[in-house]
């Protein structure tokens, strides 16, 4: 790929009002062009270009750049390309001067082309004396971006204007939110509902030369050869991408000295302030909470619905700070890597498997890159510190590995200054999906996903139809204030609880007309379930919750479940008759479920009780109740099993529903 970079205006105003001004602050910068302008921060503007375009070439980006300017000002370029390590040979004189006018941006463009002879390659083009943070964005990611669709169409970058800019001095379009295609170019409206600007800052496929050399044909005044009006001549008859970059251009086009001034001093204000050089980014910590799978499981991976809940119980939690390399940290005991002995590392193996989470965060980076690459979200040129803590039980379906997924994300965005604007809500959970499924072979749906980036209790609509027509379901909030009292109990060591694998999806895949019907049948159930919680009908949800278990042992076997779970529900129904204070004991689904791939590992041993206890007798009733139970569930590693007893504890704890909705948890 090549780059061009502009810089042939004749910016007479600024140049006179430099002459005139009467305070010698500028007096030595009269006669120099626009774009060797000081900025504030000790570059000029063409500088910041030149970084970011150099930063690019150094990791194999273009092999070619080019440099247009006018005859007036051609030997101040040739001066800066000396200074900078710009070769002199690549920059081109168009002609031009002030009295003869210019030729137009679109000419300039063409000349580069035509006589560096770049008409068989693809190109970048830039005007070079527009102001803008370099670090605010990486170039690299326009390149990517522009490689994902370049079978498509071409890229035009444009940033969002803040109130104070007119849009009539801008080009203004409209971007399709999920294709990123642009489907409408105006230049200089009058007025637009849009803010989105587009400036000179595109990349065209070397298919697309020969539009701009008909425009130019039928185009013959230098006033009409800009990139604004060939952009509203050429969208109509070419597919053209946008791609939103996150800083603010200014300085475009003919300005005044009042402007200079004032933007240059915004822009080192505005660098301070987002995380530019010399104002490292603070510290950011996100948390996800567990979750807890309600009706409904497993049907997220076959067109069904489900409830989840979020519990604050349960958490992972990760931070993120700038620094000048990108660095994982290890966690001291989740990614133990020194061991006493080789035992030693064979116990911790077996029963850990290698989960650890700096696995996770990693390919979540990965991930992140590719998915804004592949987007057209621009990041800025800054690396970070990440690490994780968790306190999720491991392997008893918590969803421990997504939650560390999912804070990972939610910090990358913070620390970009990424916003559900730009990654939408609903689609976050099919990038943590693609983490998980993608990168590291986990077979996993969209539930768990769905419940930690929304938090709360979720009811989720997975319908095929919606699902192949948006690529997300439908998920609607459920009031937790309608919830009961709810208990949770899993095994400390989880390694017998069940881990036979079943042919759910060969079947499904087969059209066995069972398992079709029972995913229809969760479905109905969830949907019964969210109306039973709304009409705080907790004896039917504690019936539908009977059902929904009674399903998935029919359809997945004992042998799938394991003999733990099934023990734990055994205890649950017997004491679901004393004193009526337990309406419903039930296992609910929150084991690490694999519907894609047919099986059902089921790495738990736990359960739900809903409670409902008379106001006089509530916390004397919970206590016994709890206490029963407890005592009771003891008994499944205690009976003629001692020597497991210590490591097979299992652990009951009152549920506290997460309520928080917002991706961000600081």
């Amino acid at each position: 790929m090549k780059c061009v970079i502009l810089v042939a205006g004749l910016d007479q105003r600024l140049e006179e009002e430099l002459k005139k001004d009467t305070s010698s602050k500028y007096a030595d910068l009269v006669n120099v062009p626009k774009a060797l302008l000081p900025t504030g921060n000790g570059n000029v503007l063409l500088d910041n270009w030149w970084e970011a375009i150099r930063w690019a070439q150094t990791r194999n980006q273009f092999d070619g750049i080019y440099l247009v300017t006018n005859a007036e000002k051609f030997k101040y370029y040739e001066r800066w390309a000396t200074a900078n390590g710009f070769p002199r040979e690549n920059v081109i004189n168009d002609g031009s001067t002030a009295n003869t006018g210019g030729i137009g941006s679109l000419a300039d463009f063409n000349l580069a082309l035509s006589c560096k002879k770049l008409l068989d390659s693809d190109v970048m083009v830039v005007a070079g004396d527009m102001l803008f943070d370099p670090k605010r964005f990486d170039i690299m990611g326009v390149v990517s971006f522009f490689k994902a669709h370049r079978d498509e169409g071409d890229v035009a970058c444009y940033y969002e204007m803040d109130e104070d800019e007119d849009e009539s001095t801008r080009g203004i379009i409209e971007v399709d939110s999920r294709t990123k295609r642009v489907t409408s170019f105006v230049e200089k409206p009058k007025k637009s509902d849009s803010r989105l600007a587009s400036i000179v800052f595109y990349v065209f496929r070397k298919e697309s030369i020969p539009s701009l050399k008909t425009f130019l044909r039928d185009h013959p005044k230098p006033q009409e050869r800009s990139f604004g009006r060939f952009m509203e001549w050429y969208l109509p008859r070419s597919t053209v991408f946008g791609m939103k970059l996150p800083d603010r251009f200014d300085l475009i086009g003919s300005v005044s000295l009042a402007e200079y001034k004032m933007c240059t001093a915004n822009n080192e204000n505005r660098r301070k302030q987002l995380g530019g050089a010399g104002s490292p980014t603070g510290q950011i910590v996100c948390r996800t909470y567990a979750r807890v799978g309600v009706l409904g499981n497993p049907s997220d991976g076959f067109f069904g619905k489900t409830i989840s809940l979020s519990i604050q119980n349960f958490w992972a939690q990760v931070s993120i700070e700038e620094s000048d390399t990108i660095l994982l940290v290890r966690h001291p005991l989740n990614d133990p890597t020194t061991f006493g002995s080789l035992a030693d590392l064979h116990a911790v193996s077996v029963n850990e498997a290698y989960l650890g989470g700096l696995r996770l965060m990693q390919a979540t980076c990965k991930k992140f890159h590719e998915f804004c690459s592949t987007q057209g979200i621009a990041i800025a040129r800054k690396n970070f510190t990440l690490k994780y803590d968790t306190n999720i039980p491991r392997q008893v379906g918590l969803a421990g590995s997504s939650a560390i997924v999912t804070s990972t994300m939610k910090c990358l965005m913070r620390f970009f200054n990424l916003t559900n604007s730009d990654i939408p809500k609903d689609i976050q959970p099919n990038f943590v999906l693609s983490v998980e499924t993608e990168e590291l072979g986990i077979n996993a749906g969209l539930q768990d996903r769905v419940i930690q980036v929304y938090g709360g209790c979720v009811y989720m609509n997975f319908d095929e139809e919606l699902l192949t027509k948006n690529g997300v379901g439908a998920y609607e909030y459920v009031d937790t204030t309608h919830l009961p009292q709810l208990w949770l109990s899993y095994l400390a060591d989880p390694s017998d609880s069940g881990k036979i694998h079943n042919n759910v999806r060969k079947r499904w895949d087969a059209g066995d007309e069972e398992v079709r019907a029972g995913m229809q049948q969760f479905a109905s159930i969830a949907f019964e379930g969210k109306k039973a919680i709304e009409a705080d009908d907790i004896g039917a949800l504690a019936d539908l919750m009977d059902k929904n278990f009674a399903l998935r042992r029919k359809l997945y076997t004992d042998a799938a479940l394991g003999d733990a779970n099934l023990k734990m529900v055994g205890i649950a129904k017997k004491y679901n008759a004393v004193g009526g204070h337990l309406l419903a004991a039930t296992l609910v689904d929150i084991s690490l479920q694999q519907p894609w791939w047919g099986s059902l590992c089921s790495n738990l041993c736990g359960f739900l009780l809903a409670r409902k206890f008379e106001e006089s007798v509530k916390d004397l009733a919970a206590s016994a109740a709890v206490a029963k139970v407890f005592a009771t569930a003891m008994q499944i590693v205690s009976d003629g099993d001692r020597e497991r007893e210590s490591t097979a504890t299992i652990c009951l704890s009152q549920l506290c529903p997460c309520v928080e909705s917002s991706i961000f948890f600081v």
